[in-house]
């Protein structure tokens, strides 16, 4: 697909090179470019893999946007960001962009370092409403820039942080135009209230026919009897549609629009933009994964695949004989949901990421989805726990960053069972930084009373799933990196572990490799070489970041010339905890010489994971290197360095 000769026929997308050159097209020739933008789009992601449904959605959006206002002066903002495919295309990056989601490439969200045309990253959701107003306001103030425009899709608007970015840019009442793209689907189908207040919206009556309608009569009228008839125009508009939530939050109301016809978003997004003198809300409703069938008819309408045959849509996938550790977890919890039926699941709009997409097929009344909102599902856990009953809160690593305040105060303070299932830890791939959980270890050790468990392998992910249901008197969580395990036999059943008890996976005698979570086996493989140097090396699994296991981690430290602790994690989690126990055992006064090998302090952009890690500094040749130089065996350390591509 790569070859020049195997892309789409594209002669009018040929000569855009930035939106400028849209503003010399005619509307018939922009919807022709819109064509060609889509297939250029299929072809690309074909090649690279990534997010194509939102993508295909918004493509007719994408060229109306850039062709009606002045970027970069006037900042497009998108949310969530993995539908700015097309936006890049039209942006100076299509000769980039089958380089998406890969090592030195286009990023798979907008990002700032990348374009003057992003003006603001964006990989978690419903931050663009709150954003644009920024810009908006800045521009109030005297800042050099022009009109600000955020597109957010139905399912990030459901999210808190959106209605209180509503409510503000309302009250503040200066111009600011928001694009509410309904595609009546996020990743997952859309839930709640929102959702079905859009559909409404969406069902009745075209609702700016109404209004247009009623504006026309009420201006025909003489003026003693306008009034009244103003006050009919309200009462129609409310047996219409139910009222209208955006407008009593004080925007104009524009909409439904089909999104997909340029023929109505032209003539809308200019009069729009020549006469709004304060918020306005435009609302479109589009189709994810529009124009491509194999995307379409798939259950996510193509949020997230692979690379795949353009002609079938076929995804491109290496064979594995090993389950994903996502798999792993949700078949472990329905295994312990059939005999517990006080275990219940929750996760915000991502059932299929999490695999409780699984766990609903069985138990469709004990799962819950929240939808975009990690702040309510960690406090909805937190009111199940009190309760009594046993809730598992499944969440990937980053977004469970946004519900923190509520994981501090709301769980931890009241010393709630609430079991954080935590998923995406370490680093990703292809979705890079927003997406890489490097922090949760940090940020849930410092909490008092909290087990933070960390899974080797897929085994153990089952047994850890199994201690978490059993603690019932404070709060925990265990955490697993994307993709698949590493092929071990899986267990019958999990069993509980014994708490704050790790393992010896391996005895040596010299140094001591003791690592949290899915290092281990780069841990094994660095032992080999040191064995093979005459350093017989003892290999340890601590399970547990915390409570830690004190007696493992003395013993190790006593009975070994140098100790290298192997995370996952930013600094300042299981690392600096060993550290803070030797030093106040004065274990550090023995001479002990000790490495802790953590992520490094800086984002690391998307890659493989293996390049990824190697980058990190945390495979095994970096691990030789460290306990080299911790014995003070410095060519060694260095010539493994070199080996290591330092």
């Amino acid at each position: 697909m790569s070859d020049t000769h195997d892309r789409p026929h594209t002669p009018l997308l040929d000569r855009v090179r930035t939106p400028a050159d849209l503003k010399s097209l005619t509307d018939a020739e922009l919807e022709r470019l819109a064509h060609e933008l889509r297939q250029e789009t299929i072809s690309a992601v074909s090649v690279t893999g990534g997010h194509l449904g939102a993508g295909l959605g918004v493509v007719e959006l994408t060229v109306a946007l850039h062709a009606v206002f002045d970027t970069p002066r006037d900042k497009l903002i998108w949310d969530v960001g993995h539908q700015c495919y097309p936006h890049k295309i039209l942006t100076g990056r299509r000769d980039r962009i089958r380089t998406l989601r890969m090592g030195g490439g286009l990023s798979g969200f907008t990002k700032r370092a990348e374009s003057e045309y992003d003006p603001f990253g964006a990989g978690h959701s419903s931050t663009s409403i709150s954003a644009a107003l920024g810009f908006a306001m800045a521009r109030e103030m005297g800042a050099d820039t022009g009109d600000a425009i955020a597109v957010i899709g139905d399912g990030a608007m459901s999210a808190g942080m959106a209605f209180e970015a509503l409510n503000n840019a309302g009250h503040l009442g200066r111009r600011l135009f928001v694009i509410l793209n309904d595609n009546e689907m996020s990743i997952a189908p859309p839930v709640g209230a929102l959702s079905s207040y859009l559909s409404r919206l969406y069902a009745e009556a075209p609702f700016q026919d109404l209004r247009a309608a009623a504006k026309q009569a009420v201006g025909l009228l003489p003026e003693p009897f306008r009034e009244g008839a103003r006050r009919a125009k309200e009462m129609l508009k409310g047996m219409a549609v139910g009222g209208t939530l955006f407008e009593e939050l004080g925007f104009s109301y524009i909409g439904p629009l089909d999104g997909h016809d340029l023929r109505q978003l032209l003539p809308v997004l200019r009069t729009a933009r020549a006469r709004a003198d304060g918020p306005v809300l435009i609302h479109v409703v589009t189709q994810k994964g529009k124009g491509f069938a194999p995307a379409e008819n798939a259950p996510d309408k193509g949020h997230a695949r692979g690379k795949f045959d353009v002609v079938t849509g076929e995804q491109k996938k290496a064979p594995s004989n090993a389950p994903s550790y996502t798999k792993v977890f949700a078949r472990a919890l329905i295994d312990e949901a059939e005999r517990d039926p006080k275990i219940v699941a929750v996760t915000a709009a991502m059932p299929d990421g999490t695999g409780l997409d699984l766990f609903a097929g069985r138990f469709p009344d004990r799962c819950f989805d929240v939808g975009i909102a990690e702040q309510h599902a960690v406090t909805f856990c937190a009111g199940l726990a009190a309760a009594g009953m046993r809730p598992f809160c499944a969440i990937y690593s980053t977004f469970l960053q946004r519900g923190y305040d509520q994981v501090v105060h709301d769980v931890a303070v009241q010393r709630l069972p609430v079991r954080f299932a935590i998923d995406r830890a370490g680093l990703v791939g292809a979705d890079g930084p927003t997406h890489a959980g490097a922090f949760d270890v940090a940020f849930l050790s410092n909490l008092p009373g909290f087990v933070v468990m960390a899974a080797a392998d897929e085994a153990e992910l089952v047994h850890m799933v199994a201690t978490a249901r059993a603690l019932d008197d404070r709060p925990s969580a265990f955490r697993y990196p994307r993709g698949e395990g590493v092929g071990v036999e899986l267990p019958l059943h999990g069993a509980p572990l014994e708490i704050g008890r790790g393992r010896v996976v391996k005895e040596g005698g010299r140094v001591a490799l003791l690592s949290l979570g899915a290092r281990l086996a780069e841990c094994l493989r660095a032992a080999e070489e040191l064995d093979a140097m005459g350093l017989p090396c003892t290999v340890a699994d601590a399970r547990f970041a915390k409570p830690l296991d004190r007696e493992l981690i003395l013993r190790l430290a006593r009975e070994h010339a140098a100790l290298i602790t192997v995370e996952e994690g930013a600094t300042g989690g299981f690392g600096a905890h060993v550290l803070h126990l030797l030093a106040a055992e004065g274990a550090l006064d023995r001479g002990l010489r000790i490495r802790t090998l953590t992520l490094p302090d800086r984002f690391i952009d998307q890659d493989s994971p293996e390049r990824m890690y190697d980058a990190a500094g945390l495979t095994a040749p970096h691990i030789v290197s460290a306990a080299l130089g911790a014995l003070g065996r410095g060519d060694e350390a260095r010539a493994a360095a070199r080996a290591a591509g330092r």
